[in-house]
């Protein structure tokens, strides 16, 4: 709690127009994952998909996304992101990691480390529990192995 409360303040003090939670949440995941449909995207983080539809009205009305035909043929249409929403994801990031960084300033490579396998067990872990896998590069690569 304390870490994300860093982040928040520190994300306040540095640009106000850094993405809300559920922008850099939902454009995250379509980042991720490609183009995804309001239903896909409910499903995924487990919400209603009327909540859903209010927070990508929000990222649709500000320019960060974006709706196309579903390129795999589909009847609904999907949420891409714009080239605004790629950029100010990009920046929110780089204000997250920046924020860590400052954080974990005075650990050692190998603390560094250590923490970061254990973030990845404690995420998988919250994954498996909830039954609900965020897509990584590392999926894909095993995916093309498979074939």
């Amino acid at each position: 709690m304390l870490l994300s409360r860093h982040q928040v303040m520190a994300r306040r003090e540095r640009d106000a127009e850094l993405l809300d939670r559920s922008a850099y949440l939902l454009l995250s995941r379509i980042d991720a994952q490609g183009p995804m449909s309001i239903g896909q995207l409910a499903e995924a983080f487990g919400l209603d998909t009327s909540t859903v539809n209010r927070q990508t009205a929000a990222l649709l009305r500000c320019g960060l996304a974006k709706r196309v035909v579903d390129p795999e043929g589909g009847m609904a249409r999907k949420l891409r992101i714009t080239e605004e929403g790629g950029r100010r994801l990009a920046a929110d990031r780089e204000v997250n990691c920046s924020c860590l960084a400052r954080v974990v300033a005075n650990w050692s490579t190998d603390e560094v480390r250590e923490l970061e396998n254990i973030l990845v067990r404690l995420n998988r872990s919250a994954e498996e529990l909830e039954g609900r896998h965020w897509p990584r590069a590392e999926d894909d690569a095993r995916e093309c192995e498979e074939r």
